[in-house]
């Protein structure tokens, strides 16, 4: 047992225990967000989004700007063709753009980030790259309406 708890840092612990007593005051994942951020004297979130979903992230950004500065960033920031990116000719349109995502939200020191629909893989470099602690709201998944688990209550 010994082995398993060396795998946390007292870091790691503080943040599972913060996150503990933010779910036993909220009733849904925005609310245990928000007394997650309040209860680790979180000021500044970031918001990472998918531009498909700007609508909803535009109203959680509201939300959170009652009690928090909030940057969010969308995943079409600097409309670089993905043509440029990939250097090749056979991608067309604008890329998504996650690593400078995540570098906006870290020149703007935000101190915890969310993952806010972005496609499989962009979420991943967002990730990887985000400076700041970083959690999930919403996957993208379209076929069941962004409802993941929609999948496994159908077989």
């Amino acid at each position: 047992m010994e082995h398993v708890k060396k795998l946390y840092s007292d870091k790691d612990l503080a943040i599972m225990r913060t996150a503990d007593h933010a779910r036993l005051m909220g009733n849904n994942r925005v609310n245990e967000l928000i007394n997650f951020a309040e209860k680790s004297g979180i000021k500044k979130i970031g918001i990472a989004y998918c531009v498909s979903m700007q609508k909803e992230a535009m109203q959680l950004k509201e939300r959170l700007e009652q009690k928090f500065e909030v940057v969010a960033a969308d995943c079409k920031i600097s409309k670089i063709k993905s043509a440029e990116l990939f250097d090749d000719e056979k991608y067309h349109g604008i890329s998504c753009n996650p690593a400078e995502q995540a570098d906006v939200l870290s020149k703007n020191n935000t101190e915890l980030n969310i993952s806010f629909g972005l496609c499989m893989g962009h979420d991943i470099v967002f990730n990887s790259k985000s400076n700041a602690l970083t959690t999930t709201l919403i996957v993208k998944d379209r076929q069941h309406k962004h409802n993941t688990f929609k999948e496994f209550q159908d077989i």
